[in-house]
């Protein structure tokens, strides 16, 4: 079983501030939202987050095989006499995908490429798409092997436009690290229901661990 859950942070609180400034805070923040034996990716899934910063709220967006316990963000985060989380049970959603709905969606994700910095390197490392048109068909390039087809709009243009970018850098086994996050948001065709299905619940590419790959679905308009 698959659930989704929404948390509001109160942006007023320090704990808030301090847990937002670092995506390796907030990963470990989520994981403690479970045992440790829940924690490894699942049969049905593993556990995905993502942050939706709007102008006045602060959302985090859950999706995970099991269902999450965050009483500890709450009551360093949240509003621990007024407000909770809300947890929804995520099957009925993925179980009414069907070949030819459409959805609006909304995608943060780590578009980057490996490769080997030079000829003589060894090793390939990862790195990322730097312009929105690279970053747009870094996605553009994935949909089909996760069972959706990006809409033509009014323009005939692919429906999807990035909204945020964002560059996160953080200290690592005493080494920077580097992410680039984009949010995605656009109309969708299911074309495969079973590899949508697939992503909805393990994400879309790199950084799975720090806020990226989770695909959320909503009624098309």
């Amino acid at each position: 079983m698959s659930h989704l859950t929404r948390y509001e942070f109160n942006t007023a609180r320090r704990g808030t501030r301090w847990l937002l400034s670092s995506p390796q805070r907030l990963h470990a923040a989520v994981l403690s939202s479970f045992p440790s034996e829940l924690t490894q990716s699942a049969e049905d899934g593993r556990i995905l987050w993502r942050l939706d910063s709007r102008p006045h709220q602060t959302l985090l967006y859950m999706v995970s095989p099991h269902r999450p316990d965050l009483t500890h963000l709450v009551e360093e985060t949240g509003w621990p006499r007024i407000r909770e989380w809300e947890t929804r049970d995520y099957d009925p959603l993925l179980t009414r995908l069907a070949p030819g709905q459409r959805w609006t969606f909304r995608l943060t994700a780590n578009p980057a490429q490996s490769r080997r910095r030079s000829e003589t390197a060894s090793r390939s490392q990862r790195f990322g798409h730097v312009t929105v048109a690279q970053q747009t068909q870094w996605l553009l390039d994935r949909v089909q092997k996760h069972g959706f087809a990006v809409v033509e709009g009014k323009s005939k243009e692919p429906d999807v436009a990035v909204q945020g970018r964002h560059t996160w850098k953080f200290t690592r086994s005493g080494q920077t690290v580097t992410i680039a996050t984009v949010v995605f948001e656009g109309t969708l065709e299911v074309t495969d229901p079973a590899a949508l299905r697939f992503a909805l619940i393990n994400g879309i590419g790199p950084a799975k661990g720090y806020g990226c790959g989770l695909l959320t679905l909503a009624a098309a308009r």
